[in-house]
């Protein structure tokens, strides 16, 4: 997986392509750990995302919740349908704001 982060103010975009699996989350877990606490906004564009597994969904939440907790929020960008279609089985669609 290749993890593509950027810093604008309090905002992180964060681009995601390959396969977000239990050997890659720790991956992206780390990058969003290693930005500055005054981050509370996280973009995350998933448009090259190709899997999500359980272990990322995890990182998704934490991130979630590190945002909110900052008063801050976490979008998802462009899933594509195999993706969204967890999102939308696991139930995590109602809690995620999704952008198609």
């Amino acid at each position: 997986m290749e993890i593509n982060v950027t810093q604008d103010g309090n905002k992180a975009n964060i681009v995601l392509s390959g396969k977000l699996s239990v050997a890659t989350s720790p991956d992206l877990e780390n990058a969003i750990q290693s930005l500055p606490e005054t981050t509370n906004e996280f973009n995350i564009d998933l448009t090259d995302l190709e899997y999500i597994s359980s272990a990322g969904l995890r990182v998704l939440v934490s991130t979630e919740k590190t945002a909110a907790q900052r008063g801050g929020k976490m979008v998802l960008l462009h899933p594509n349908e195999e993706v969204a279609e967890v999102f939308d089985m696991t139930g995590l669609i109602a809690v995620f704001t999704v952008i198609a």
